[in-house]
């Protein structure tokens, strides 16, 4: 009897091979170097470390779209431009980076609008107000910086 062994070396095998994925690599330093940026570009702005940068939503350069472009990039690098793979890895990219700057930056324009209502409720009666959270999106300067970093780590790993 195998007792779980074979399936301990079928796990093991695809874990290996998961993590010497030239794509998966190349997506990850897509996201890292993005999420540096954007840590980065906060402690420019706001004179401190903010590491809830490097996995929240919003700033500049987006992530998501560093990191969603760049797997378009490598499936048309490792599928040919023209395959439907590349098309699915595409529209993928498109509707991601979409979303980024459109809903969930109208989303955030609504938490704004709450907020300027919570802080007129608050100092008219004694309530204790929760802010909602307003830097959900993107604007299409920060999706399109994104973007490119996911382009160019692609490129640099297929070159």
């Amino acid at each position: 009897m195998d007792s779980g062994l074979g399936f301990l070396r079928d796990f093991a095998g695809a874990m290996s091979s998961m993590f010497s994925n030239r794509m998966l690599w190349a997506c990850f330093v897509a996201w890292f170097i993005a999420s540096v940026l954007k840590m980065f570009i906060a402690f420019l702005n706001e004179g401190y470390i903010n590491f809830r940068r490097l996995v929240g939503t919003g700033g500049m350069p987006s992530s998501h779209s560093a990191f969603v472009s760049c797997v378009a990039t490598v499936v048309g690098l490792e599928t040919r431009w023209d395959s439907p793979v590349f098309l699915l890895a595409l529209a993928f990219a498109l509707v991601t980076m979409n979303d980024a700057q459109g809903v969930r930056r109208a989303t955030g324009h609504q938490a704004a609008i709450l907020n300027r209502m919570v802080d007129d409720l608050y100092h008219q009666k004694p309530i204790r107000p929760e802010r909602v959270k307003e830097l959900l999106g993107h604007t299409p300067i920060q999706v399109f910086i994104g973007a490119g970093i996911g382009i160019a780590v692609a490129l640099f790993f297929y070159t």
